[in-house]
Protein backbone atom coordinates (compact mmCIF):
# COMPACT_ATOMS: atom_id res chain seq x y z
CA UNK A 1 0.00 0.00 0.00
CA UNK A 2 1.58 3.71 -1.05
CA UNK A 3 0.47 6.37 1.37
CA UNK A 4 0.72 10.12 0.29
CA UNK A 5 3.64 11.55 1.48
CA UNK A 6 2.90 15.17 0.52
CA UNK A 7 -0.39 16.79 1.76
CA UNK A 8 -2.73 18.47 -0.44
CA UNK A 9 -4.68 21.99 0.44
CA UNK A 10 -7.54 19.58 1.57
CA UNK A 11 -5.41 17.60 3.58
CA UNK A 12 -3.93 20.77 5.33
CA UNK A 13 -7.42 21.92 6.21
CA UNK A 14 -8.23 19.33 7.71
CA UNK A 15 -5.60 19.38 9.74
CA UNK A 16 -5.52 22.56 10.97
CA UNK A 17 -9.46 22.38 11.83
CA UNK A 18 -8.96 18.66 13.53
CA UNK A 19 -5.91 20.81 15.37
CA UNK A 20 -8.40 23.30 16.39
CA UNK A 21 -10.91 20.93 17.37
CA UNK A 22 -8.47 19.10 19.94
CA UNK A 23 -7.03 21.88 20.90
CA UNK A 24 -10.27 22.52 22.39
CA UNK A 25 -10.14 19.17 24.61
CA UNK A 26 -6.97 19.92 26.62
CA UNK A 27 -9.58 22.69 28.21
CA UNK A 28 -12.57 20.51 28.57
CA UNK A 29 -10.36 17.99 30.59
CA UNK A 30 -8.77 20.33 32.48
CA UNK A 31 -12.67 21.64 33.33
CA UNK A 32 -13.51 18.11 34.27
CA UNK A 33 -10.55 16.84 36.02
CA UNK A 34 -11.38 19.29 38.87
CA UNK A 35 -14.58 17.17 39.96
CA UNK A 36 -14.12 13.81 38.13
CA UNK A 37 -11.36 11.16 38.31
CA UNK A 38 -9.69 9.86 35.49
CA UNK A 39 -11.33 6.41 34.03
CA UNK A 40 -15.07 8.12 34.78
CA UNK A 41 -14.47 11.16 31.96
CA UNK A 42 -12.55 9.01 29.29
CA UNK A 43 -15.76 6.36 29.92
CA UNK A 44 -18.35 9.47 29.80
CA UNK A 45 -16.27 10.93 26.57
CA UNK A 46 -16.07 7.73 24.84
CA UNK A 47 -19.54 6.65 25.69
CA UNK A 48 -21.20 9.70 24.72
CA UNK A 49 -19.03 10.13 21.30
CA UNK A 50 -19.93 6.41 20.44
CA UNK A 51 -23.96 7.10 20.94
CA UNK A 52 -23.86 9.83 18.84
CA UNK A 53 -22.04 8.43 15.73
CA UNK A 54 -24.18 5.43 15.91
CA UNK A 55 -26.98 7.45 15.99
CA UNK A 56 -25.84 9.05 12.91
CA UNK A 57 -24.92 6.10 11.10
CA UNK A 58 -28.13 4.80 11.85
CA UNK A 59 -30.19 8.13 10.44
CA UNK A 60 -27.78 8.02 7.14
CA UNK A 61 -29.11 4.07 6.40
CA UNK A 62 -24.59 3.18 7.07
CA UNK A 63 -24.44 -0.21 8.36
CA UNK A 64 -21.83 -1.22 10.55
CA UNK A 65 -19.43 -4.38 9.51
CA UNK A 66 -20.07 -7.75 11.42
CA UNK A 67 -16.98 -9.59 10.48
CA UNK A 68 -14.81 -10.93 13.71
CA UNK A 69 -12.21 -9.35 12.11
CA UNK A 70 -12.81 -6.01 11.70
CA UNK A 71 -13.85 -5.60 14.98
CA UNK A 72 -11.02 -7.08 16.58
CA UNK A 73 -9.43 -4.16 14.75
CA UNK A 74 -11.86 -1.36 16.23
CA UNK A 75 -10.78 -2.80 19.34
CA UNK A 76 -6.81 -2.95 18.92
CA UNK A 77 -7.44 0.78 17.44
CA UNK A 78 -9.82 1.72 20.30
CA UNK A 79 -6.93 0.56 23.17
CA UNK A 80 -4.44 2.35 21.44
CA UNK A 81 -5.80 5.57 20.12
CA UNK A 82 -8.72 6.09 23.05
CA UNK A 83 -8.65 3.71 26.09
CA UNK A 84 -4.64 4.18 26.70
CA UNK A 85 -3.74 7.98 25.90
CA UNK A 86 -7.22 9.17 26.67
CA UNK A 87 -6.60 7.57 30.34
CA UNK A 88 -3.25 8.52 30.56
CA UNK A 89 -3.45 12.19 29.76
CA UNK A 90 -6.44 12.59 31.83
CA UNK A 91 -4.57 11.27 34.80
CA UNK A 92 -1.64 13.42 34.32
CA UNK A 93 -3.37 16.45 33.74
CA UNK A 94 -4.52 15.83 37.35
CA UNK A 95 -1.10 16.74 38.60
CA UNK A 96 0.94 19.05 35.60
CA UNK A 97 -0.35 22.04 33.90
CA UNK A 98 -1.79 21.99 30.69
CA UNK A 99 0.61 23.80 29.04
CA UNK A 100 3.49 21.21 29.87
CA UNK A 101 1.24 18.46 29.26
CA UNK A 102 0.48 20.04 25.22
CA UNK A 103 3.82 20.08 25.15
CA UNK A 104 4.65 16.87 26.38
CA UNK A 105 1.54 15.47 23.72
CA UNK A 106 3.50 17.16 20.76
CA UNK A 107 6.50 14.52 21.14
CA UNK A 108 3.64 12.27 19.08
CA UNK A 109 5.28 13.20 15.49
CA UNK A 110 8.55 12.40 17.14
CA UNK A 111 7.74 8.74 18.42
CA UNK A 112 5.48 8.37 14.84
CA UNK A 113 8.81 9.05 12.57
CA UNK A 114 10.61 6.33 14.41
CA UNK A 115 7.76 3.86 14.61
CA UNK A 116 6.98 4.53 10.99
CA UNK A 117 9.89 3.85 9.65
CA UNK A 118 10.41 0.47 11.49
CA UNK A 119 6.57 -0.62 11.21
CA UNK A 120 5.92 0.62 7.91
CA UNK A 121 7.34 0.09 4.45
CA UNK A 122 6.41 3.44 2.40
CA UNK A 123 6.78 5.91 5.55
CA UNK A 124 10.47 5.81 5.93
CA UNK A 125 12.57 8.17 7.87
CA UNK A 126 14.22 10.86 5.96
CA UNK A 127 16.40 13.12 6.80
CA UNK A 128 14.17 16.33 5.81
CA UNK A 129 11.27 15.12 7.73
CA UNK A 130 13.46 13.75 11.40
CA UNK A 131 14.89 17.19 11.11
CA UNK A 132 11.12 19.41 10.24
CA UNK A 133 9.83 17.10 13.19
CA UNK A 134 12.48 18.42 15.79
CA UNK A 135 12.59 21.90 14.60
CA UNK A 136 8.73 21.54 14.63
CA UNK A 137 8.63 20.28 18.31
CA UNK A 138 11.08 23.72 19.61
CA UNK A 139 8.55 25.76 18.02
CA UNK A 140 5.72 24.10 20.00
CA UNK A 141 7.93 24.46 23.18
CA UNK A 142 9.20 28.23 22.27
CA UNK A 143 5.46 29.56 21.83
CA UNK A 144 4.45 28.10 25.07
CA UNK A 145 7.58 29.70 26.81
CA UNK A 146 9.74 28.25 29.58
CA UNK A 147 7.08 28.80 32.19
CA UNK A 148 5.21 25.88 31.17
CA UNK A 149 8.43 23.61 31.97
CA UNK A 150 9.09 25.50 35.18
CA UNK A 151 7.28 21.97 36.97
CA UNK A 152 9.64 19.19 35.06
CA UNK A 153 10.69 16.83 36.86
CA UNK A 154 8.56 17.40 39.71
CA UNK A 155 5.77 14.76 38.45
CA UNK A 156 7.78 12.61 36.49
CA UNK A 157 4.81 10.02 36.55
CA UNK A 158 2.67 12.15 35.44
CA UNK A 159 5.08 13.21 32.72
CA UNK A 160 5.80 9.80 31.92
CA UNK A 161 1.89 8.96 31.51
CA UNK A 162 1.50 11.98 29.19
CA UNK A 163 4.96 10.43 27.05
CA UNK A 164 3.15 7.37 27.12
CA UNK A 165 -0.15 8.76 25.39
CA UNK A 166 2.16 10.47 22.77
CA UNK A 167 3.47 6.47 21.73
CA UNK A 168 0.11 4.81 22.22
CA UNK A 169 -0.79 7.44 19.33
CA UNK A 170 2.23 6.75 17.06
CA UNK A 171 1.53 3.44 17.48
CA UNK A 172 -2.07 3.54 16.96
CA UNK A 173 -1.60 5.98 13.60
CA UNK A 174 0.35 2.71 12.77
CA UNK A 175 -2.16 0.80 13.15
CA UNK A 176 -4.69 2.39 11.74
CA UNK A 177 -3.88 2.25 8.21
CA UNK A 178 -5.31 -0.96 7.74
CA UNK A 179 -8.91 0.36 7.47
CA UNK A 180 -8.20 1.88 4.47
CA UNK A 181 -6.96 -1.13 2.99
CA UNK A 182 -10.20 -2.91 4.43
CA UNK A 183 -11.94 -0.66 2.53
CA UNK A 184 -13.84 0.65 5.26
CA UNK A 185 -15.43 4.35 5.18
CA UNK A 186 -13.81 6.41 7.90
CA UNK A 187 -16.91 7.40 9.34
CA UNK A 188 -17.59 3.93 10.24
CA UNK A 189 -13.98 3.58 11.52
CA UNK A 190 -14.53 6.23 14.10
CA UNK A 191 -17.62 4.88 15.01
CA UNK A 192 -16.18 1.12 15.78
CA UNK A 193 -12.90 2.04 17.12
CA UNK A 194 -14.91 4.53 19.49
CA UNK A 195 -17.73 1.83 20.73
CA UNK A 196 -15.26 -0.75 21.23
CA UNK A 197 -13.63 2.05 23.21
CA UNK A 198 -16.54 2.14 25.32
CA UNK A 199 -17.39 -1.04 25.72
CA UNK A 200 -13.13 -1.63 27.57
CA UNK A 201 -13.64 1.70 29.52
CA UNK A 202 -17.67 1.92 31.14
CA UNK A 203 -16.88 -1.55 33.01
CA UNK A 204 -13.49 -0.34 34.31
CA UNK A 205 -14.63 3.00 35.39
CA UNK A 206 -17.79 1.14 36.99
CA UNK A 207 -15.27 -1.22 38.68
CA UNK A 208 -12.04 1.51 39.82
CA UNK A 209 -14.45 5.05 40.12
CA UNK A 210 -18.16 3.85 41.01
CA UNK A 211 -19.18 6.71 39.64
CA UNK A 212 -22.80 6.42 41.61
CA UNK A 213 -21.07 7.09 44.85
CA UNK A 214 -19.10 10.25 43.66
CA UNK A 215 -20.92 14.18 44.04
CA UNK A 216 -23.28 15.32 41.44
CA UNK A 217 -20.98 17.42 38.89
CA UNK A 218 -21.67 20.68 38.01
CA UNK A 219 -23.14 22.14 35.46
CA UNK A 220 -19.40 23.33 33.84
CA UNK A 221 -18.09 19.95 34.11
CA UNK A 222 -21.00 18.19 32.63
CA UNK A 223 -20.81 21.01 29.44
CA UNK A 224 -16.89 20.45 29.48
CA UNK A 225 -17.87 16.30 29.36
CA UNK A 226 -20.74 16.75 26.17
CA UNK A 227 -18.20 18.90 24.34
CA UNK A 228 -15.39 16.84 25.12
CA UNK A 229 -17.80 13.43 23.40
CA UNK A 230 -19.00 14.89 20.67
CA UNK A 231 -16.62 17.91 19.52
CA UNK A 232 -13.36 16.37 20.14
CA UNK A 233 -13.96 12.76 20.05
CA UNK A 234 -17.23 12.17 17.71
CA UNK A 235 -16.78 14.96 14.88
CA UNK A 236 -12.23 14.83 15.51
CA UNK A 237 -12.35 11.01 14.83
CA UNK A 238 -14.59 11.54 10.83
CA UNK A 239 -11.43 14.11 10.07
CA UNK A 240 -8.95 12.22 11.86
CA UNK A 241 -9.56 9.12 9.85
CA UNK A 242 -10.03 10.80 6.74
CA UNK A 243 -6.37 12.48 7.15
CA UNK A 244 -5.05 8.93 7.86
CA UNK A 245 -6.72 7.24 4.98
CA UNK A 246 -5.12 10.34 2.61
CA UNK A 247 -1.98 11.47 3.74
CA UNK A 248 -0.72 8.62 6.13
CA UNK A 249 0.05 8.22 9.57
CA UNK A 250 3.23 10.49 10.10
CA UNK A 251 1.66 13.38 8.52
CA UNK A 252 -1.42 13.00 10.46
CA UNK A 253 0.73 13.22 13.79
CA UNK A 254 1.53 16.49 12.81
CA UNK A 255 -2.31 17.82 14.66
CA UNK A 256 -0.04 18.06 17.65
CA UNK A 257 2.16 20.58 16.28
CA UNK A 258 -0.84 22.44 15.30
CA UNK A 259 -3.35 22.24 18.64
CA UNK A 260 -1.06 24.61 20.87
CA UNK A 261 -1.15 27.18 17.70
CA UNK A 262 -4.98 26.76 17.95
CA UNK A 263 -5.48 27.46 21.50
CA UNK A 264 -3.16 30.38 21.62
CA UNK A 265 -5.14 32.13 18.94
CA UNK A 266 -8.38 30.75 19.74
CA UNK A 267 -7.53 32.71 23.15
CA UNK A 268 -6.34 35.88 21.34
CA UNK A 269 -9.37 35.86 19.55
CA UNK A 270 -12.15 34.91 21.84
CA UNK A 271 -11.16 35.67 25.09
CA UNK A 272 -8.50 39.02 24.88
CA UNK A 273 -5.51 37.25 25.25
CA UNK A 274 -2.24 38.78 24.38
CA UNK A 275 0.46 37.35 22.00
CA UNK A 276 3.32 38.00 22.67
CA UNK A 277 6.68 38.19 21.33
CA UNK A 278 7.82 34.18 21.82
CA UNK A 279 4.26 33.19 20.54
CA UNK A 280 5.11 34.66 16.62
CA UNK A 281 8.87 33.31 17.29
CA UNK A 282 7.03 29.76 18.13
CA UNK A 283 4.22 29.45 15.46
CA UNK A 284 7.22 30.58 12.63
CA UNK A 285 9.49 27.95 13.53
CA UNK A 286 6.28 25.37 13.72
CA UNK A 287 5.82 26.20 10.27
CA UNK A 288 9.24 26.44 9.36
CA UNK A 289 8.95 22.44 10.83
CA UNK A 290 6.14 21.34 8.76
CA UNK A 291 7.50 22.73 5.83
CA UNK A 292 10.83 20.42 5.88
CA UNK A 293 8.45 17.49 6.80
CA UNK A 294 6.21 18.39 4.57
CA UNK A 295 9.23 18.37 1.55
CA UNK A 296 7.79 20.30 -1.39
CA UNK A 297 9.38 22.98 -1.24
CA UNK A 298 12.64 21.53 -0.79
CA UNK A 299 12.36 19.53 -3.71
CA UNK A 300 11.15 22.39 -6.08
CA UNK A 301 14.17 24.14 -4.66
CA UNK A 302 16.76 21.45 -5.71
CA UNK A 303 14.73 20.65 -8.89
CA UNK A 304 15.55 24.50 -9.95
CA UNK A 305 18.84 24.17 -8.66
CA UNK A 306 19.54 21.08 -11.12
CA UNK A 307 17.95 22.58 -13.99
CA UNK A 308 19.96 25.71 -13.65
CA UNK A 309 23.24 23.49 -13.30
CA UNK A 310 22.28 22.02 -16.91
CA UNK A 311 24.33 23.17 -19.96
CA UNK A 312 22.44 25.33 -22.21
Amino acid sequence: MTTQRSMNGRDWAMLTGLSVIWGGSFFFTGIAVKELPAFTIVAARVGLAALALLAGLRIAGIPMPRAPKVWAAFFGMGLMNNMIPFSLIVWGQGHIASGLASILNATTPLFGVVVAHFLTRDEKMSGGRLAGTIVGFTGVALMIGPSALSGLGSHLLAELAVLGAALSYAFAGIYGRRFKAMGINPIVTATGQITASAVLMIPLALLIDRPWTLAMPGVATIAALVAIALISTAFAYIIFFRILASAGATNLMLVTFLIPVSAILLGWLFLGEVLAMQHFIGMATIVTGLVLIDGRLHRRLLASSTAGSLPG
